[in-house]
């Protein structure tokens, strides 16, 4: 099973449902952390300023697995909860939706409510692109020229990933490697003692 591998959004999109002349209009996002949501949410609210409510929920990385819902003056429960509850049915990590409502005159109770959040959010999340990310540590490497192809060939057997790379007497190469495949690499790479990895 692979534990370092996600779903998120690459493009969002939205979605709209329309109930006893409320409209509801969900929009997915990709965020990366608790301020780019922040910056997202203002956005939106500069950019539907007359709408009556602005909920929404996020859920952060893998790695950092934090997840919020806001109701935005709606019944307790039947808003930010159905949006979440979206999220986390996909199982995508590093996402946000929010769903502006225009109030049409009419009420539509707690469970019209949670039916209008959640079909409009599935609705935003189902049009998205949605593409699978991994989960990766870096090492450093630091070694002496002699040793460069050895270390050059677990590179290639192992398809790992070259940020940075120095190639004199003193070699020292910078590596992104799947999370799951890390300590199989470190076991190849400390077969030759003259190699120093140091985590970053």
């Amino acid at each position: 099973m692979e534990t370092d591998s996600y779903k998120t959004i690459k493009t969002g999109a939205k979605g709209i449902y329309k109930e006893k002349g409320s409209k509801f209009i969900a929009i997915s996002k990709h965020i990366t952390s608790e301020d780019e949501f922040k910056l997202f949410l203002d956005e939106i609210k500069k950019e539907f300023y007359d709408a009556r409510h602005h909920c929404y929920a996020w859920r952060l990385g893998l790695e950092d697995d934090r997840y919020r819902s806001n109701n935005d003056g709606e019944p307790s429960g039947s808003a930010g909860k159905p949006i979440l509850n979206q999220i986390l049915s996909k199982k995508l990590f590093n996402t946000a939706v929010i769903v502006v409502r225009y109030f049409g005159g009419t009420k539509l109770g707690v469970s019209g409510l949670i039916g209008a959040y959640k079909t409009s959010a599935r609705e935003a999340l189902e049009e998205s692109i949605v593409v699978k990310r991994f989960v990766y540590n870096t090492l450093e490497l630091h070694f002496k020229y002699p040793r460069l192809n050895d270390v050059m060939r677990i590179v290639k057997e192992e398809n790992i990933s070259i940020t940075e790379q120095i190639f004199e007497l003193e070699c020292l190469l910078r590596v992104k490697i799947k999370k799951n495949d890390t300590e199989r690499v470190i076991s190849r790479l400390t077969l030759f003692h003259e190699i120093k990895i140091k985590p970053l």
